[in-house]
């Protein structure tokens, strides 16, 4: 991430240690996980309408970038689109990924590691779920 885009990404987070619990805390704020809707017989995923427009440009750029210059972003981007998610739909899933990344390494109060952040989604692909 450059600088610009980490100064962005960092204040648009805030700088309260507290603030979000868990990696999927940090994800809803973002907008970039999905919203699952499910009743006793239907599950629909959709995306986020209601977000920070000013973050989600920023981990957009991120993930852009990375898709790019990082070996593991890009493995995880290619899953995706060979399963058919759309380009955009998976530059979220990417962004998704490096949120929870930065939650790892704000919590744990270390650097990011290519090697470590991409090892459990390089290793094993993304099943798609189909609707019965």
């Amino acid at each position: 991430m450059g600088a610009m885009v980490g100064a962005r990404v960092l204040a648009e987070f805030g700088d309260a240690p507290g603030r979000y619990r868990s990696g999927k805390a940090r994800r809803n704020f973002a907008g970039t996980s999905p919203i699952t809707k499910a009743s006793g017989k239907k599950s629909a995923v959709s995306r986020r309408y209601v977000h920070n427009d000013r973050l989600l440009d920023a981990l957009t750029r991120q993930a852009f970038t990375a898709i790019r210059v990082s070996p593991g972003a890009r493995k995880y981007y290619d899953t995706q689109r060979r399963q058919g998610v759309g380009h955009n739909a998976a530059l979220r899933h990417v962004a998704n990924k490096f949120v929870g990344i930065l939650h790892g390494c704000l919590a744990a109060n270390s650097h990011y590691d290519e090697h470590t952040a991409w090892a459990s989604s390089t290793a094993m692909p993304i099943e798609k779920k189909t609707a019965a």
